[in-house]
């Protein structure tokens, strides 16, 4: 995720149908065998809902782009991003993205892709040159989420926050009084300091930091915040540069 960001252009790819690209072994197609009314079937492409259907997936897309990622191509699971710094350089990769993925008979989804972009969400989050901002639609969903009527009510909104930490000060040690208040059983321990917390934090979303990466041999100054529970610390750019 860190290394996409700062990327003059970008191209953002879904891959056409997912799982079913890959061919399940002749052997195993028959426990995949489902009834239906008009008899029994099995699927010769790899279905969705098996165990470990993802990871075979991600195994045979990092297979693929080996020589690539970490350099041009950032991929998880199906979604993949080709990144470049200028345009010409940008043409180049996707000329190499897409010899491989004719090599391994790969398809894309047309609708679900963007080429040549100067920012897209990617995992939920936004991209650019900038560096990587919160989506909107995440801050929103927090927004509008209901004050928790019950434990797991309070673990949903716990794990929405958590999803964020990034992007809120001193989160761990913000967010305590929500963990306390999921070991009292949820919304019987949801008091004034979840509720205090509950407004700072979106106070902070309102305008959150942009993360954006370091350049070579710039100057980086750390910070630390320590208390009683947690210990944070957070790397800022110099802030004649720093965004």
């Amino acid at each position: 995720m860190d290394s996409t960001s700062g990327q003059g252009m970008l191209s953002f790819l879904d891959a056409f149908s997912g799982y079913h690209q890959i061919p399940m072994s002749p052997d195993d197609e028959e426990n995949t065998t489902f009834i239906t009314p008009h008899g029994l079937y099995c699927y010769k492409v790899m279905p969705f809902g098996l165990k470990n259907a993802g990871a075979t997936y991600q195994r045979l897309m990092t297979k693929i782009f080996k020589p690539l990622i970490g350099h041009t191509v950032e991929v998880y699971i199906d979604d993949i991003i080709v990144k470049s710094k200028t345009r010409e350089q940008h043409v180049l990769h996707l000329q190499e993205v897409f010899h491989l993925l004719r090599k391994y008979d790969m398809k894309l989804n047309p609708s679900k892709c963007a080429f040549g972009v100067s920012a897209g969400k990617f995992l939920g989050f936004m991209v650019n040159q900038r560096g990587i901002e919160v989506s909107p639609n995440q801050v929103k969903t927090v927004m509008e989420t209901p004050l928790p009527r019950n434990k797991k009510e309070l673990q949903r909104l716990t794990g929405k926050l958590v999803a964020l930490g990034r992007f809120i000060v001193r989160f761990t040690d913000e967010l305590r009084p929500f963990f306390l208040a999921i070991r009292k059983a949820g919304a019987h321990g949801w008091t004034d300091s979840c509720q205090n917390t509950f407004e700072k934090i979106k106070h902070c979303l309102t305008q959150p930091p942009i993360l954006s990466s370091p350049i070579p041999n710039e100057k980086l100054y750390m910070y630390l915040a320590l208390s009683e529970w947690a210990i944070s610390a957070v790397l800022f750019r110099c802030p004649s540069t720093k965004e």
